[in-house]
């Protein structure tokens, strides 16, 4: 999307596993359509769902159950006539019968397509593991099995990608016939183990799309996001934010409410003279159907 053209605006309402109870991240249907109904009158086309489990007490792990996924994505069309719904995928090993058969049931406008593997690191003040060090495997024959379902489906593959190495990938993807345009691209930065969230890499990072693709970043972190946010509106990309990537506001105040942080992405890019687009005008941008 060329600089001036309207930026779709994504709320990634919760993460896989954040603590609801520590951090007030929604988990039950009604939580997802309330917090996905402040995201949407901010501003917010497309809702980026991870589903939880909805047994008492294991709101804090991820369900596969498509049951599951099918009440809260339900529950999100019903509270945002016209809302794109974009389904995670992403699962550690080869079984992709989870995902895929939420894929199938909920049938999402788009779902995110994990693009490459990353070590998935982090370390603590203290020097220690944040976690035990682990590897989130997305190795090609993975992508192309995603990827298949997804084009059976009619769902829009949102490529997600933690390094350099995988931004380049996608380019190699398409010229093998994995994927085909129209072609989405969500650069992931602030990952510990993967690129900065610094917006001096991003005109690098651009430069390796697909000729066409659409893009945004998934900016985690702290205050430093929003400059990044920045960059990305005035380099014509479209935004993301939501609990699953920040609490924090450009003010440096911490947030429970992904309206609050729609509010101000949707700020960010009207300061780099963009308007918001529509979720009508967001499929078309896609190429989409329209809402029935």
């Amino acid at each position: 999307m060329a600089l001036g053209d309207k930026v779709t605006l994504t709320c990634a309402l919760t993460g896989i596993l954040t603590d609801p109870e520590r951090f007030g991240v929604p988990v039950t249907p009604e939580q997802m359509a309330s917090h996905a109904k402040e995201a949407f009158d901010a501003g917010a086309s497309i809702m980026h769902v991870h589903v939880r489990d909805q047994r008492p007490g294991m709101g804090s792990w991820p369900s596969w159950s498509p049951e599951d996924a099918l009440a809260v994505v339900q529950a999100i069309r019903e509270a945002c006539p016209g809302v794109i719904i974009n389904l995670s995928t992403g699962i550690v090993g080869p079984d992709i019968s989870g995902p895929v058969s939420c894929l199938e049931r909920v049938k999402p406008e788009m779902a995110a397509l994990n693009a490459g593997s990353l070590n998935y690191l982090k370390v603590k003040s203290d020097g220690t593991w944040a976690w035990p060090p682990m590897v989130f495997d997305n190795p090609v024959e993975k992508v192309e099995q995603f990827a298949r379902v997804m084009y059976a489906n009619g769902i829009l593959p949102e490529c997600e990608c933690f390094d350099a190495g995988i931004v380049r990938s996608v380019e190699l993807y398409r010229r093998v016939g994995i994927l085909r345009p129209p072609i989405d691209v969500s650069i992931i930065m602030g990952v510990e183990s993967g690129m900065p969230a610094k917006p001096s890499w991003l005109p690098l990072l651009i430069e390796e799309l697909p000729w066409g693709a659409s893009w945004q970043v998934i900016a985690i972190g702290r205050q430093n996001v929003w400059e990044l946010h920045k960059k990305a509106a005035e380099l014509g990309g479209n935004l993301r934010t939501g609990l699953e990537d920040t609490f924090y506001l450009p003010d440096g105040t911490t947030t429970r409410s992904n309206g609050k942080l729609i509010e101000a992405l949707a700020k960010v890019a009207k300061g780099a003279g963009r308007d918001i687009a529509s979720p009508q005008e967001a499929r078309a941008a896609f190429g989409m159907p329209s809402a029935t």
